[in-house]
């Protein structure tokens, strides 16, 4: 069975303690850029920083009573730091603190999971390398179409975890901004300087005109760069469960010793790693919509996004970092099985040639139209048995006119069909790919 969620550095930044603690972070930065401009009174940043101690449970005590999280938060500092606890928010309001911290906590989360994704990605180049020669059957609509590799199958997953690396990068740089503009943004209280430079300190930009708050669109477009994520990945893990099924059984998710797929049929092997991960892009989605919900707000703020967002970006988070981390461990001990592939190629007795004979017989001469219309009737009577397609062709007197035997049997060649498989890899991976032998 797949290993259980093992991540525990992602969901710590999650955590009540966390939070807070980012939120103590900001708060100091705030002091020590006052106390630059003799705003506040010199060293009250580090004495504040050596004194202060986060202590969960007395901030839920409090705000059981006070029924506000960040005066809590403030009311608990204050215990713990003394006198120099009247330069903490200064000049803020709430949502200063709140959306700032957030920024510095969904950017380091972004960074982790943009490692997870990576180490996902690198699987995906070594197992499309391992099987850029393995032939199978392409399929469309379900449908048997015509050769490809599984090695291209997979190149087309590692070349879309590319995208979704450089598209939450892009999101990553827009949620990276802060604001200390104050309860409608005019900076009446705190001056663009101390606001630039905390900010700066923090490694965040600076929003350039807020309202109360940060603007939503921001988060919306992470949410929907997580939710994108989540769809690559559930390609990858439907086209799995496709190629599980009894029927094709061409590749298959580990089991592992002692796993048991069923609690009544002993001999089931069912893909329940990737049908989870399919699942769980659905909630991505449904966060995402939820994203886009909040960016409209009313005025200059009110507080309708907030409680959607401290569910959100914990599960969206959560959940992508866990697919991604699934996902390498589907990939790293994938089951491939080359010769049912071969076998299931073969299956339709060379059907999945006919566009080679089409595209022969009309460089021969013949009208396309005509060439169509003789193909596609051999093909739909070798659908239903015996003759094979090639077999077919060969005793029908129009196509042997205009094509010998040994022009018929090259039609049947798969190679045909993969001699540019080294130049599609050699345009995602570059020259150093090893060539088609």
């Amino acid at each position: 069975m797949i290993a259980r969620y093992s991540r525990p550095v992602m969901a710590a930044l999650f955590t009540d303690d966390a939070r807070y603690r980012i939120w103590l972070e900001v708060e100091l930065a705030v002091t020590a850029a006052l106390e630059k401009r003799g705003e506040a009174p010199s060293g009250a940043a580090e004495r504040m920083r050596a004194a202060a101690r986060v202590d969960v449970a007395r901030i839920d005590e409090l705000e059981s009573t006070l029924r506000h999280d960040v005066i809590a938060f403030l009311t608990q500092i204050g215990e713990t730091v003394g006198p120099d606890a009247r330069y903490l928010h200064l000049g803020m309001t709430s949502s200063d603190l709140v959306d700032t911290s957030m920024a510095i906590q969904l950017a380091r989360a972004t960074d982790l999971l943009l490692e997870e994704i990576t180490a996902l990605r690198e699987t995906a180049r070594t197992l499309a390398l391992a099987h850029k020669e393995t032939v199978m059957v392409g399929r469309t609509h379900g449908i048997h179409a015509e050769p490809i590799t599984f090695g291209l199958k997979v190149l087309v997953w590692y070349e879309s975890l590319g995208r979704a690396i450089a598209r939450l990068r892009g999101a990553r740089a827009e949620i990276a901004v802060g604001k200390l503009s104050g309860a409608v943004g005019t900076l009446a209280h705190l001056s663009p300087e101390v606001e630039e430079a905390t900010l700066r300190s923090l490694g965040l930009g600076v929003e350039p005109v807020a309202t109360q708050v940060v603007q939503r669109d921001r988060h919306a477009a992470l949410l929907s760069a997580l939710s994108i994520l989540g769809a690559s990945i559930e390609t990858m893990a439907l086209e799995i469960r496709h190629l599980q099924r009894t029927e094709v059984l061409e590749a298959e998710e580990p089991f592992r010793e002692g796993q048991k797929g069923s609690s009544a049929m002993p001999h089931k092997r069912n893909p329940v790693n990737c049908e989870r991960i399919c699942g769980l892009a659905r909630i991505l989605r449904a966060n995402a919509h939820a994203g886009t919900e909040n960016v409209a707000l009313w005025h200059e703020r009110d507080i309708g996004h907030s409680s959607v967002e401290r569910v959100i970006f914990p599960d969206s988070f959560l959940l992508a970092d866990f697919m991604a981390s699934q996902m390498r461990e589907i990939l790293s001990g994938l089951l491939v099985y080359p010769e049912r592939m071969r076998a299931n190629l073969d299956l339709t007795r060379g059907l999945v040639y006919s566009q080679r004979v089409l595209l022969a017989l009309t460089t021969a001469g013949l009208s396309r139209e005509r060439s169509y219309a003789i193909v596609q009737k051999h093909a739909m009577a070798a659908w239903k048995g015996e003759p094979a397609l090639g077999a077919r062709l060969l005793g029908d007197p129009e196509v042997t006119a205009v094509l010998d035997r040994a022009a018929i049997e090259r039609c049947f060649e798969p190679d045909y069909f993969l001699r540019h498989v080294d130049h599609i890899f050699d345009r995602v991976m570059g020259a150093s790919v090893a060539p088609h032998r």
